[in-house]
């Protein structure tokens, strides 16, 4: 079979199974079978392809229509020009969290301290800890997670791109993990904010894939805003800042639970579909 030919076939067979974007799908996984970047595909649509590299192809497309993340067949994710590893210990990082990542860098960019402290909780991957030290060398960044197989995978990402000496990993449910006297001037989290009882309702790639810990935010999705709104509010600096990804619709809620703990709220960013996504707030 052609290149093209795979392609075409794939692409039907992942659309029947309810795979979104199946054409780009394929050319993902093809790419990574060929070795060669996926533009490159379309310069050799008439290459055809010798059995080995169709069986590995075969094996990769039907786990995909079994829905499997794309992500954990190809073993990582880029996020924010950084190629990180992800599997089943940890939330694979959205374009959401990217815009974090952004808005956090600009935060940073304009804070008058040459050492800012920050705080990534629910490090996860730890996507968001890890492009904050890359992006700012004197930066002490500290990165909370209560899962110990996930913390293994963020120091693994942490030491493929050499800041793993520069990142302090905590273990534990809550800031009580961390030493007694340390404070923040930057809070960054995208904490689980799923409620309970949506989850079964998630698409089989994030529902049956994406590690249960990481989405459930307890019977109305705001646990964990409840528990950083009051644990945080003690670890900042003078007007240090929190950055948290909310779900759809949270907004007003998370407003409210921060400003009852006397948080200013500053902003309610939109992502890239428009929505109300990011809560910024400070601390007086």
């Amino acid at each position: 079979m052609t290149v093209l030919e795979v392609i075409q076939r794939s692409s039907e067979f992942l659309a029947r199974k309810g795979v979104e974007s199946p054409r780009l799908q394929i050319e993902l996984l093809l790419a990574h079978v060929l070795q060669v970047p996926r533009l490159k595909l379309y310069l050799n649509f008439e290459r055809r392809l010798t059995d080995a590299e169709l069986d590995v192809l075969r094996a990769l497309v039907t786990r995909r229509g079994e829905r499997e993340p794309l992500q954990h067949i190809l073993g990582s994710v880029s996020f924010c020009g950084l190629e990180l590893e992800v599997n089943r210990e940890v939330l694979i990082p959205r374009p959401e969290t990217e815009l974090l990542a952004e808005r956090a860098c600009e935060y940073l960019a304009r804070l008058d301290s040459s050492a800012p402290i920050i705080l990534d909780f629910g490090t996860g991957s730890g996507c968001l800890a890890i492009v904050l030290a890359v992006r700012f060398p004197a930066a002490q960044v500290h990165a909370l997670e209560t899962s110990e197989a996930a913390l293994a995978v963020a120091r693994r990402n942490a030491d493929r791109h050499q800041v793993g000496a520069r990142i302090q990993f905590h273990h534990g449910p809550d800031l009580a993990a961390l030493s007694a006297g340390l404070q923040f001037d930057l809070l960054v989290s995208n904490p689980p904010y799923i409620p309970s009882g949506e989850i079964a309702a998630l698409q089989p790639e994030v529902r049956d894939h994406d590690p249960r810990p990481a989405l459930d935010g307890g019977p109305d999705g705001l646990k964990f805003f409840r528990l950083l709104a009051t644990e945080a509010a003690g670890r900042m600096t003078p007007g240090g800042c929190a950055m948290l990804e909310f779900g759809d619709g949270q907004g007003e809620a998370v407003s409210d639970i921060f400003s009852q703990q006397g948080w200013r709220i500053e902003a309610l960013e939109k992502d890239y579909s428009g929505r109300a996504r990011i809560l910024i707030a400070r601390r007086p």
